[in-house]
């Protein structure tokens, strides 16, 4: 008799949480509370899904770099939405809107100190964070709202020339991202797999999926094509 041993293996990928929602109402508390399984710790402080940024490099001169950045509020009940502002970056021009109906939503930039007091207790006392309000409480029973975040950075360390090439060297957190090459730029090099494709405006997008538990260390550089 043959016997056939079948051994499944499941691996899950860490995911970098870059922003955090509150849930402003306040949960009744139970009498003698029983601790929560490590599975579903994990699963009550997941606040967001389905994040995507979008990087575009602007003239190097400037060393900025809009960023368009999609994520899914999955907290039940949550009202609002932090976002940090990355230490090292100068930010600006910060725009919010409702992924289902196109609405700009409000929005408040607030210190670390005023992020914990108004709902954030693991803020970090020397960021500044993005305070949104969301259209709509995240329904039960998993509800979500997806929003979209822009802004700005300016950020020598990060984007600056070298030679006659510019790089982009960047520490990238979460899943999904790309990045964008300013107009007449061709990719030179990029030290971690990606696709690299055509915008319909000709720019050249370089996208990736960060398969790793850990931030990934992007560095990519390009240079000018010639006339």
């Amino acid at each position: 008799m043959r016997r056939i041993l079948v051994i499944a293996a499941a691996c899950a990928l860490g995911c970098a949480a870059r922003s955090v929602t509150q849930t402003q109402a306040q949960t009744p508390a139970r009498s003698s509370p029983a601790p929560a399984a490590p599975q579903a710790a994990a699963r009550a402080e997941r606040t967001e899904s389905d994040e995507y940024t979008r990087y575009e490099l602007l003239g190097p001169e400037t060393a900025q770099f809009h960023i368009l950045y999609e994520v899914t509020a999955i907290a039940p009940g949550a009202t609002v939405f932090f976002n940090p502002i990355r230490k090292g970056s100068e930010a600006s021009g910060e725009r919010v809107t409702d992924r289902m109906s196109g609405e700009a939503l409000r929005f408040e930039v607030v210190s670390g100190e005023e992020a914990r007091r108004t709902g954030l207790p693991g803020a970090d006392l020397d960021s500044d964070y993005i305070r949104i309000h969301l259209p709509r409480p995240v329904p039960e029973d998993s509800g979500q709202v997806r929003l979209l975040i822009e802004k700005t950075y300016k950020d020598p360390k990060s984007y600056f020339r070298e030679g006659d090439s510019v790089v982009f060297s960047r520490s990238l957190g979460i899943k999904r991202n790309s990045v964008v090459l300013p107009a007449g730029y061709e990719l030179t090099g990029c030290n971690v797999p990606s696709q690299v494709l055509s915008e319909p405006d000709g720019r050249i997008r370089i996208a990736f999926w960060n398969a790793g538990p850990d931030a990934a260390p992007l560095k990519l550089t390009a240079r000018r094509l010639a006339p």
